[in-house]
C-alpha cells in the first residue's frame, strides 16, 4: 500500500490536468489533496450536494448516475483510475448533476474548491488544461447522447462493451477484459434500454463469438465488435 502522499502524486501524473507539471510542482499541488476511500455501492456524494470537493480516482471504478423522476437510473459514466469527476459542477459553483457510487473498493484523491482555486492561481495553465479535459469529455457525452437517441440497442451495446474493452492494456487470444464488474443491469443503464434487452443482446453476442464471460468479468473480441459496428 503506498503512503498517501506517494498515491496523491501518482494519481495526479496520472491524470490529463495535472500531469505536465514538473516533479517540484507536483508536490506542492499535492499538498492540497486529501485521499479518502468507499466500499463498494457507497455513495460518493448524491445529485444536488453542494459541489464542495473535485474528484480524482485514484483506484476501482466509479459510476456516475442520473435518477430520473420515474425512479429509473441512467448511468452516464464510468470513470477509471486518473479520471475526475464532478468537476465541472465545482467550477461553475452549482450542485452536483448527478450522483456518484463506488462500483467496487475505490480509492480517490480529493481538493476543495477554494484550494483548488487557489492552484489554478499559482499555476495558470491548469486553467487551459481543465478546459481542454471537459471539452473532450463534453463531446464524448454528446457522442453517447447521439447513440443512443439514433442507434438501435445492438450498436449501443457493442459501442459500449468496445468503448470499456479499450481502457484494457493486454489482449490475449483476441479478447480483452473489461476489468470493471459490470452487471447487466449496468450495462442497460448506460445505453438506455431495458435488462431484458441487454441480457438477449449480451446472450447473442456471446454465441456469436463476440464476447465471452468469465469470472465475473467480460472479454470482448475487439475484432469481430468493430465489423460488427462497420456492417
Amino acid at each position: 500500500m503506498l503512503p498517501e502522499g506517494v498515491m496523491i502524486i501518482e494519481t495526479l501524473k496520472k491524470n490529463k490536468v495535472f500531469s505536465a507539471l514538473t516533479e517540484r510542482e507536483l508536490k506542492d499541488v499535492a499538498s492540497y489533496f486529501e485521499a479518502a476511500a468507499f466500499n463498494k455501492g457507497k455513495t460518493i456524494f448524491i445529485e444536488d450536494d453542494p459541489s464542495d470537493w473535485f474528484y480524482i480516482v485514484a483506484e476501482g471504478r466509479v459510476k456516475v448516475v442520473k435518477h430520473s423522476i420515474k425512479g429509473k437510473d441512467v448511468i452516464l459514466e464510468i470513470i477509471s483510475p486518473g479520471e475526475v469527476f464532478g468537476g465541472v459542477a465545482v467550477l461553475d459553483r452549482r450542485p452536483f448533476p448527478a450522483s456518484a457510487e463506488a462500483m467496487e473498493t475505490v480509492k480517490v484523491i480529493r481538493i476543495s474548491r477554494k484550494n483548488l482555486f487557489a492552484v489554478m492561481e499559482s499555476y495558470p495553465g491548469l486553467s487551459l488544461s481543465l478546459v481542454t479535459y471537459f471539452s473532450n469529455r463534453l463531446r464524448n457525452a454528446h457522442d453517447t447522447l447521439r447513440d443512443i437517441a439514433t442507434e438501435r440497442v445492438e450498436i449501443r451495446i457493442a459501442s459500449l462493451l468496445l468503448k470499456l474493452s479499450e481502457k484494457a492494456a493486454v489482449e490475449k487470444d483476441g479478447f480483452r477484459k473489461i476489468d470493471i464488474p459490470m452487471t447487466r443491469q449496468e450495462i442497460a443503464e448506460m445505453v438506455g434500454t431495458t435488462v431484458e434487452t441487454a441480457i438477449r443482446t449480451m446472450s447473442k453476442f456471446q454465441k456469436e463469438g463476440m464476447i465471452r464471460t468469465s469470472g465475473g468479468r467480460i472479454f470482448v473480441a475487439n475484432a469481430p465488435l468493430r465489423v460488427f459496428l462497420q456492417s
